[in-house]
C-alpha cells in the first residue's frame, strides 16, 4: 500500500526549499565579501586569495542556477 504525502505538505516543502536557497545566497554573498576584504586588506594581490575569490564567485553563480521553481 502506497502512502502519498498529503496536499498540505507540498507548500511547506516549497517554502523550505526557497528558504534554504535564500539562506545559501546570503551565505555566499557574505563569503564573497569576506574574500574581497581579505584580498584588498593587505595591499597586494595574493594569488591564493585571488583564486579563493574566483572559486567563491563560481560557486555563487552555480548556486543562483539552483533556484527552486514555482509549480503551477
Amino acid at each position: 500500500m502506497e502512502s502519498k504525502p498529503s496536499a498540505h505538505l507540498y507548500p511547506f516543502l516549497g517554502n523550505l526549499k526557497q528558504g534554504i536557497w535564500f539562506l545559501g545566497v546570503s551565505c555566499w554573498v557574505f563569503g564573497i565579501s569576506d574574500r574581497s576584504i581579505a584580498l584588498l586588506s593587505d595591499g597586494y594581490l595574493s594569488p591564493v586569495d585571488f583564486t579563493q575569490l574566483v572559486v567563491a564567485c563560481f560557486f555563487f553563480v552555480s548556486w543562483l542556477f539552483l533556484k527552486p521553481t514555482q509549480r503551477v
